[in-house]
């Protein structure tokens, strides 16, 4: 993770456009936003659907794509700014513009986050926002802040077991299971306590899963309860996630019964 450096810069130069910009043409939309003409961002996405897990051990490029729209078209865009709580930072290489249409383009651009080599802190986890800076091929611009946002999660990891195997059918059945997250500092999975985990059942021939109870972790993330057996099935455990931790689904355990 990078030292944020260049706030003050961004800042400073915004003041002076302002301040050589006619008032009807400077757009501020927030503390450190601002621009010239009618330049507008249109949308933000950061990997596909706006969250990005990561977990303890290897590299993994992030993706972000901003469209913007003007109507003398769009000439490029400078680096995106990742910011998010923590001091958290991290600057994307130079995005490549594609035009959607004669106004419109797309640029693209892309960072590799690792866990091994970037001092990650476990606060950094939570929303974070895409700071982008636009260029119009009439000389407008825009830079806004926080031109959109994004989830970046801690990994998890979840367990599920049902037992006896098998069951007679009308008898108790008792799944367990775990609940773990990823350490940024220490680089480890460690218990994920208080949380709460929906356990989910699917009969043999099924296709998708029902919801059963919820269940809450304890203090070392563990997680258990009963049920009455009474079909052929899978159980599993689900964690729906949160901001700052990644949802996850733990493999269905199969259970015979008879």
């Amino acid at each position: 993770m990078r030292i944020r450096a260049t706030v003050a810069a961004v800042s400073g130069a915004l003041a002076l456009s302002a301040a050589v910009a006619p008032a009807a043409q400077a757009a501020p939309v927030g503390p450190l936003d601002g621009g010239y003409g009618d330049t507008k961002i249109t949308k933000v996405v950061v990997d596909g659907d706006n969250k990005v897990s990561m977990s303890t051990s290897g590299a993994r490029t992030i993706t972000v794509s901003v469209t913007a729209t003007d109507d003398s078209g769009i000439a490029g865009a400078d680096s995106f700014d990742l910011v998010g709580p923590g001091y958290g930072y991290e600057s994307t290489s130079r995005p490549a513009c594609k035009a959607v249409n004669a106004t419109t383009s797309t640029c693209t651009a892309s960072v590799t986050v690792d866990p091994r080599t970037d001092a990650y802190w476990n606060s950094n986890a939570g929303t974070w926002y895409v700071g982008a800076w636009i260029d119009a091929e009439d000389g407008d611009f825009l830079w806004k802040e926080k031109a959109g946002s994004f989830h970046f999660q801690r990994a998890t990891r979840l367990t599920a077991n049902a037992a006896p195997e098998p069951v007679k059918k009308g008898a108790t059945l008792t799944v367990t299971g775990k609940l773990t997250r990823a350490n940024w500092e220490t680089l480890t999975y460690g218990a994920y306590a208080g949380q709460s985990v929906t356990l989910q059942f699917r009969k043999r021939s099924a296709t998708a899963y029902s919801d059963v109870k919820t269940v809450r972790t304890n203090t070392k993330g563990d997680l258990k309860t009963t049920v009455q057996a009474s079909v052929d099935g899978y159980y599993r455990y689900v964690f729906k996630g949160n901001s700052s931790h990644a949802a996850v689904n733990a493999t269905g355990d199969f259970v015979d019964v008879r």
